[in-house]
């Protein structure tokens, strides 16, 4: 396989740089057929979750793909859906630069982007020039400058304008790179949003005649209390999923590295375990009442299994695939099938 070259090359750029030719080449490389050479496999492990049927449990996590320009050549590379975002009603451009750290010894990134998008708009474009016809998600957030107050009202405008393009829709109140966007997952903060988001899925279920599912995703840092309370929310609001988990402000794991003091979420190998944590937690709160999608910290497909073992109904991954590429999707998908026998 010729990812771990890939990998060596990119890896001479600073982390951006890297992303993005990455990603604006990948479309190409997949025409070309490159993706095959890279360990790409298309493997077939049906389920059903949230009302849809997906070829395969294991996605693409939001944040690699925000605006939705390689959606095409993702879907190659094994995936069995696809998130894009996250996205903001209007473009802003994110915090400075630099603000991705590869902790290379740690298989682990520190990012700090802050949403950086070229807003609703924009996204629905790209992904009207995109041909994949398989499961996409859609993760919407709130603009920086937008009050807490006001949070509502951005995430019910991108509701509405994402909900006939997607097949089920994020809710992401857990980035800790957007100043107090975290709040939003607690008491009557979550509960006001949980309540609005709910009413407009009805409105846009019949306005379209098509229920499009809504997940919310959560962070690794809260104890086990919280994680109940969040439980208790999303089961009175008769939300459709729960993502468990965003990065870590924690530095566990990772503090013998000379970037453990840069600001923003880790993610990639040190968050698997609180993710993990979180996602039992969780599925012995919801007792069925509403599907996880395990994500954090996969670096190998025995991690993928454990997260379905711990509760998740799905998994996916970002990190692990920088530093893996598609051979991980591949092994994590044949892992959880043995689970499965």
């Amino acid at each position: 396989m010729l990812y771990p070259l890939a990998r060596s090359l990119m890896f001479r750029f600073d982390p951006e740089t890297s992303h993005d030719l990455a990603l604006r080449s990948m479309n190409l490389a997949t025409e070309l057929g490159v993706h095959k050479l890279l360990g790409a496999a298309q493997l077939s492990a049906p389920v059903e979750v949230m009302g849809l049927n997906f070829p395969n449990p294991v996605g693409l996590a939001a944040g690699l793909d925000k605006m939705g320009i390689a959606v095409d050549g993702l879907a190659a590379m094994g995936f069995g859906f696809i998130e894009v975002g996250t996205v903001t009603p209007r473009a802003q451009p994110g915090n400075p630069k630099p603000r991705i750290f590869r902790l290379q010894d740690h298989t682990a990134i520190i990012n700090r982007m802050g949403f950086n998008n070229d807003g609703v708009d924009q996204l629905l474009k790209n992904l009207d020039r995109s041909c994949y016809d398989g499961i996409l998600g859609i993760n919407i957030g709130k603009n920086k400058d937008t009050p807490n107050e006001k949070a509502n009202d951005d995430y019910l405008y991108c509701m509405r304008k994402v909900y006939e393009r997607a097949s089920y829709i994020t809710v992401n109140v857990s980035s800790p790179n957007t100043p107090g966007l975290r709040t939003l997952q607690y008491g009557e903060s979550l509960n006001s949003l949980l309540d609005a988001l709910k009413t407009e899925q009805i409105r846009q279920a019949k306005l379209h005649d098509r229920y499009v599912p809504v997940a919310v995703k959560i962070a690794p840092d809260m104890d086990e209390e919280e994680l109940k309370l969040v439980a208790a929310s999303l089961k009175a609001y008769e939300m459709d999923g729960v993502i468990a988990t965003n990065t870590t402000l924690s530095r566990d794991g990772v503090e013998d590295s000379p970037l453990a003091a840069e600001a923003g979420g880790l993610s990639g190998a040190p968050v698997r375990n609180k993710s993990t944590r979180a996602i039992r937690i969780l599925a012995n709160e919801l007792d069925g009442a509403l599907p996880i999608i395990g994500v954090g910290g996969i670096t190998e497909g025995f991690d993928a299994a454990e997260k379905i073992e711990a509760g998740a109904s799905l998994v996916q991954i970002y990190s692990g695939f920088i530093y893996h590429g598609p051979q991980l999707v591949a092994d994590s998908v044949r892992a959880i099938q043995a689970l499965k026998r």
